[in-house]
This record gives structure tokens, sequence and C-alpha cells, in this order.
């Protein structure tokens, strides 16, 4: 079993940043692939930002060039670094991990979610 616990999210003004942490326990944590969704109020759960064991990276177009994630693996610890935040990047953000992830945009492929970090942006 894996357990994930994010933190770091907030109430920030249109154009601020913040950085999400998503720490993982568990076993053989470290070589899963690990990735980011989210979920606004009546919307659907969607891919954010993937990163393979090695740390391969992959984007969605909404967020791609303002943020950036991030592993370190000897800390079991994944990072979304957000930048130029946009009202519209409100939404309660998911950390997810597994084995057979491959850098998925598919939450279906993740065995293992945290409870997530609600991320508001004013504007």
């Amino acid at each position: 079993q894996v357990q994930l616990v994010e933190s770091g999210g907030g109430l920030v003004q249109a154009g601020d940043s913040l950085r999400l942490s998503c720490a993982a326990s568990g076993r053989t944590s470290s070589t899963y692939d690990m990735g980011w969704f989210r979920q606004a109020p009546g919307k659907e759960r969607e891919f954010v930002a993937s990163i393979r064991w090695y740390s391969i990276t992959y984007y969605a177009d909404s967020i791609k060039g303002r943020f950036t994630i991030s592993r370190d693996n000897a800390k079991n610890t994944m990072f979304l670094q957000m930048n130029s935040l946009k009202p519209e990047d409100t939404a309660v953000y998911y950390c997810a991990a597994g084995p057979r992830a491959s850098g998925s945009v598919r939450s279906a492929d993740y065995d293992y979610w945290g409870q997530g970090t609600q991320v508001t942006v004013s504007s």
C-alpha cells in the first residue's frame, strides 16, 4: 500500500504562485509513476501533469508553461510549482501514484490517491 498526502493549497490572487507537495509513504513508492489531477466544482477530474519515476514529465495543454512537476525520490515527495495562476485553475488538486501509470493522463491508470488540497484563485 502507498499513502499520499497533499499540502500547499490555499487562496491566492490571479498571477500569484503556489507550490503543492505530495508526500508518499509505503512500499516501493519511489519507483512509482506519479501525477497531479484536479477537479473543479461541477466538472470531471482532469489531468494536470505526470512524472515517471525517472523524471520524464507530461503536461496538460491548459497549464503548459505555467506549472512544473518534479519529484525527489530520496524523500518520496512530488511537487507541483504553479505560476501565473488563473481563476480557472481553481479546483481540488489530487496527487496520484501507481506502478502501471506510465505517465498516463487517465485517472483510472493510477492506483493510489491522496485526499486532495484546495486551490482557489481569485480574480
